[in-house]
């Protein structure tokens, strides 16, 4: 389906988001892209759409001096898709950072694991599960592999966060964690645990919220309400079941980066999912007068400088 079939075949309008608020993300983004070259910060963010239509969380960071940093990766399914977006960047990742170890999340970096292709991972960071936290949640396996596979790479650093209040600098662009595990969360527990960041330069800033459910997000808003606003805001979970309305009312920010499907973005595509909450997100960021909305299965891969 494209563009054109799936916005008249959605109903964007009805569901409380007109669609010039859609796409206005895109154009100004075109626009930045043109008149601003490199020279309006210190990195570029690439938000990339699923290469299959499906969840995933992959976003590409670029500073100005050249340095790649990746934020979780998608779907084992995006793994090629990634990796020729990497490959054409000079197959270095400097920093790569991991949310939570759910297969959308972790996927592609697992699978590129199994054959790095010559790319290479200066550090990975991530906030490692305990035991009994993986326990809680299917998908144990996955998340063992995975666990193993960062071990059995020697020539890559990895770090495991546990604290948070941790700045690190690349290049100039500052990266805050502000969210790690919390294995005292135990309903939705996975979500739960979404390290959450902060990225800013001199021009702009960014928050990646992962998966972050109501109870991590009521946590982090406590420790850190105003390292929270941002220009750009990452929404928590594709955009449904994730952070709640007072969460999202008590943050300020200008911009929606939504890493969702278009099933997640429009639920009655798929009737057996119309328990999904992405029209309450939709109508909370309408209610907000948030205009400027980077939607992944509407405008696709999409580069704001």
């Amino acid at each position: 389906m494209d563009r054109r079939e799936f916005f008249k075949y959605t109903g964007i309008a009805a569901a409380g988001l007109m669609l010039p608020d859609i796409v206005i993300g895109a154009v100004q983004s075109d626009k930045r892209r043109k008149s601003a070259g490199k020279s309006s910060g210190y990195f570029t963010l690439l938000q990339l759409a699923s290469a299959t239509d499906n969840i995933g969380n992959s976003y590409v960071l670029q500073t100005r001096k050249g340095s790649v940093i990746v934020m979780d990766g998608g779907l084992k399914t995006d793994s090629r898709k990634l990796m020729k977006v990497l490959k054409e960047k000079g197959s270095r990742v400097t920093a790569w950072f991991l949310s939570h170890p759910h297969g959308d999340h972790i996927g592609a970096l697992n699978e590129i694991l199994k054959n790095r292709e010559e790319l290479q991972i200066d550090t990975i960071y991530h906030s490692r599960f305990p035991e009994d936290l993986i326990k809680r949640e299917g998908g144990g396996a996955l998340v063992h592999e995975f666990y193993e596979r960062l071990a059995a790479h020697k020539d890559t650093v990895v770090e495991d966060i546990q604290e948070t209040g941790r700045i690190i600098d690349i290049d100039g662009v500052k990266f805050m964690i502000l969210g790690v595990t919390n294995p005292e969360i135990t309903v939705n527990p996975y979500n739960n645990s979404s390290m959450i960041i902060r990225v800013w330069d001199a021009a702009k800033s960014v928050v990646f919220l992962g998966d972050a459910g109501k109870e991590c997000g009521d946590k982090v808003l406590a420790a850190y309400p105003e390292l929270l606003d941002c220009d750009y805001l990452q929404m928590a979970h594709h955009g449904q079941s994730g952070c709640d309305e007072h969460f999202y009312k008590s943050v300020s920010f200008r911009a929606c980066l939504w890493p969702t499907p278009s099933w997640v973005w429009d639920p009655s595509l798929r009737p057996d999912l119309t328990f999904l909450t992405t029209v309450d997100t939709r109508r909370w960021m309408d209610e907000k007068g948030i205009t400027e909305h980077y939607v992944s299965c509407l405008v696709g891969d999409c580069l704001i400088y």
